[in-house]
């Protein structure tokens, strides 16, 4: 049996949560192509190729004209998008156009279709109808000026930024390189999603859900482990698991159990320990540590509400800051109801949130009775933060919310 360290000091919320950031190294940065690019942390400075627009653009089928012709205009040409720009040769005429196209030089005023009438090749503006000069002209470089900055390093890269990069010619883009993830789960009980399962045993559910929450905020597939509540076993799955990985996500064997194997299987594979236990409900024996190469190690404890927790509170903003994005997964929300207060720990509540027609966001708590109680958290949006106190939070109050 393997020997157990003397307990330490138990640490607040928000003492771990600088602990980890702190300690993590951050990842590099790689060149990909646009088409590999979305969802992935911009690493440069994005200026913009050229004027946006980069010429005077016709914003509505009609005619261009120069202001102050008059109201029946022969009709000279057509202009359409994706062709040089004509030239109005008579300030009495006109010039058909398409939106999108280049404003014809000589003309400084765009008729909407549906103010003329058109007959033999002559264009009537509608009786009492007074154009305004400039009118439905989207001028060159009105949107951005070339050479001015349009994203910034530590922006994820979404739809809109995707269409930046592509319309400023970007077609190759420097991004945070992606963690290599490992995740492995401990425990005798434990048996595959797909296989038999006995009354003693469980599905390995935490792992699942740990590796979609990783997919679905852009870190990738994570590769996955399991050992048995044993001191050998878990020794040498660890030791594959620490191989060539970033970061390590354990889940189970971090509490206070005879069977608890993992924070002394780390120590002694070189993983230093950073801290083991936060002053928090669920997730308490929560543990963190680095590897001999800079592995950032979270082990989680093994009840699976308390796993989501401590993945979504730690794991997910730590990824987050290593690749160097600036976006704050945490958001204030007002509490729906009364909240329990915990007098020394923080305690996290699933939520589900709604928004009123004033705008303002309510957290609507889902108490689980046990952080072994999963079942219902698919109908929830995530968990909200509630400080220690003595009294209940009242509804209304202001609380951190953080989303699966």
């Amino acid at each position: 049996m393997m020997s157990r360290p003397p307990q330490e000091t138990v640490l607040g919320v928000a003492e771990a949560e600088t602990l980890i950031r702190r300690t993590l190294h951050p990842l590099g940065t790689e060149r990909v192509a646009l088409g590999a690019a979305a969802g992935r942390i911009l690493r440069e400075t994005i200026t913009a190729e050229r004027d946006q627009p980069p010429y005077d653009r016709v914003m509505m089928d009609g005619i261009a004209l120069r202001h102050g012709a008059p109201a029946r205009l022969p009709i000279l040409g057509t202009q359409r998008a994706g062709m040089a720009a004509l030239s109005l040769t008579d300030p009495a005429g006109c010039i058909e156009t398409m939106t999108g196209a280049m404003c014809p030089a000589g003309t400084d005023t765009i008729v909407p279709v549906e103010r003329i009438t058109r007959v033999d090749g002559v264009a009537t503006l509608e009786s009492g109808y007074t154009p305004v000069p400039g009118q439905f002209i989207h001028r060159r470089g009105s949107d951005c000026r070339a050479g001015e900055a349009l994203l910034s390093p530590g922006t994820r890269l979404h739809a809109p930024a995707l269409a930046v990069l592509a319309g400023n010619g970007v077609a190759e883009v420097a991004v945070s390189r992606r963690p290599r993830l490992a995740i492995l789960s401990t425990g005798d009980e434990l048996v595959p999603v797909d296989g038999p399962v006995r009354v003693w045993e469980i599905r390995r559910s935490n792992e699942e859900a740990i590796a979609a929450s990783l997919v679905l905020h852009g870190f990738g597939q994570a590769e996955r482990f399991w050992a048995p509540d044993d001191p050998d076993a878990t020794m040498a799955v660890m030791t594959r698991a620490l191989a060539e990985r970033d970061v390590v996500i354990l889940s189970g064997g971090v509490s206070m159990g005879d069977f608890d194997y993992v924070p002394q299987a780390l120590e002694q594979l070189g993983v230093r320990r950073i801290f083991h236990r936060v002053a928090q409900r669920p997730g308490r024996p929560l543990w963190f540590g680095l590897g001999p190469q800079g592995q950032a190690v979270f082990a989680l404890p093994g009840n699976p509400v308390s796993a989501m927790t401590c993945f979504t509170r730690y794991v997910l903003p730590a990824l987050t800051a290593a690749e160097g994005g600036t976006e704050s997964r945490a958001v204030p929300v007002a509490l729906a109801e009364d909240a329990p207060r915990l007098p020394d720990l923080t305690r996290f509540m699933p939520a589900r949130l709604t928004h009123a027609a004033s705008g303002q966001t309510f957290a609507h708590l889902l108490p689980v009775p046990t952080s072994g109680d999963f079942n219902h958290l698919g109908s929830t949006d995530g968990i909200v933060e509630i400080p220690p106190g003595d009294a209940a939070a009242p509804a209304g109050s202001a609380v951190t919310f953080h989303g699966w």
